[in-house]
């Protein structure tokens, strides 16, 4: 068994907390699995988009700083750009719906002979893509907005912009469980499968600016790894390989170790369980704010200061 099975989540750096539920809830489509705290700077929210279930490879986390933080530059260093998979059928239907609701897009284009895909951006200018095929069996999240056959399935692959792409290439390849997949000039694809939420795109963009964290871009990307013990073995493959990492850090939903790539991308290995429903019925996911034990005592303080967040959207319907 692979150690690496995939992707599991995205987390980006934003800005206002209901542009975030607005967005991907509501223009999106996914559901909102966990309404959270970061667990490193516990009076912003963390929030959990993704499938009916929360399953690997659907997330995309948000922590909403405020209206206030400082806009952050795509660039080399940075992973750029979150892809989501939907079906193939589904690009007249996604058009009408950014053009209803006043998203803007870039016209379809297409990629390794025959991928097409548009690109967008959230409202806080996070870069992401819709990409329309027909390898995706996932099925996506139905909350009555979309339906079922355009829903969005889950991620399909992320983009990362590097100086040169070779030793984040090897990293993936010979430790890590992916495999070229196919490439073109500047642009490589690999993966743990040839399937959608597989995939890791590397362009390789020297004449770029680097890229500056703040809102508006990807904190850090999290791979799939089974379970505790895997996670385990991925660590000792990392110590051999001589990178740094945290130590086993408990998220609740499942357990992380975080380390920056040699093009300085932070990844995270997080084990695939136990799940958002840990703490909450799979009926209920979301509906409450669910705080780590570590932050029950502050449970008064942070209701006060947290902003408070209409959801579900019924705006976007």
């Amino acid at each position: 068994m692979p150690l690496i099975t995939g992707l599991h989540h995205v987390t980006a750096v934003t800005g206002d907390s209901q542009d975030n539920i607005d967005f991907y809830t509501g223009i999106l489509g996914l559901r909102l699995v966990k309404k959270t705290v970061n667990f490193e700077y516990s009076d912003v929210y963390h929030f959990y988009f993704g499938d009916e279930f929360g399953t690997p490879g659907t997330i995309m986390t948000t922590f909403p700083y405020g209206k206030g933080l400082v806009n952050g530059r795509h660039g080399k260093g940075m992973l750029n750009t979150t892809a989501f998979s939907t079906a193939l059928s589904g690009l007249d239907y996604w058009l009408e719906r950014l053009d209803r609701f006043n998203i803007p897009y870039k016209q379809p284009q297409e990629r390794f002979s025959g991928e097409v895909f548009i690109y967008l951006e959230d409202f806080d200018g996070l870069g992401l893509e819709l990409v329309f095929n027909d390898k995706d069996s996932r099925k996506g999240y139905n909350n009555g907005n979309i339906p079922g056959e355009y829903a969005i399935k889950g991620i399909h692959h992320v983009e990362i912009w590097l100086e040169s792409y070779e030793r984040t290439a090897a990293l993936l390849t010979t430790q890590m469980d992916h495999k070229l997949i196919k490439e073109t000039s500047n642009r490589i694809r690999l993966g743990t499968e040839d399937l959608p939420g597989k995939y890791v795109d590397l362009l390789a963009a020297p004449g770029t600016l680097k890229g500056l964290a703040g809102r508006g871009t990807v904190h850090h990307v999290a791979f799939a790894t089974p379970d505790a013990q895997s996670q385990l073995e991925m660590i000792e493959k990392l110590n051999a390989y001589g990178l740094q990492h945290t130590e086993v850090k408990d998220r609740k939903y499942f357990t992380s170790v975080y380390f920056k790539e040699p093009g300085g991308v932070l990844f995270e290995i997080a084990t695939s369980g136990p799940g958002f429903d840990v703490d909450e019925e799979l009926a209920f996911l979301g509906e409450d704010l669910m705080l780590p034990d570590q932050f029950e005592e502050k449970r008064a303080h942070l209701i006060d200061v947290l902003p408070v967040i209409n959801y579900p959207t019924e705006k976007y319907t």
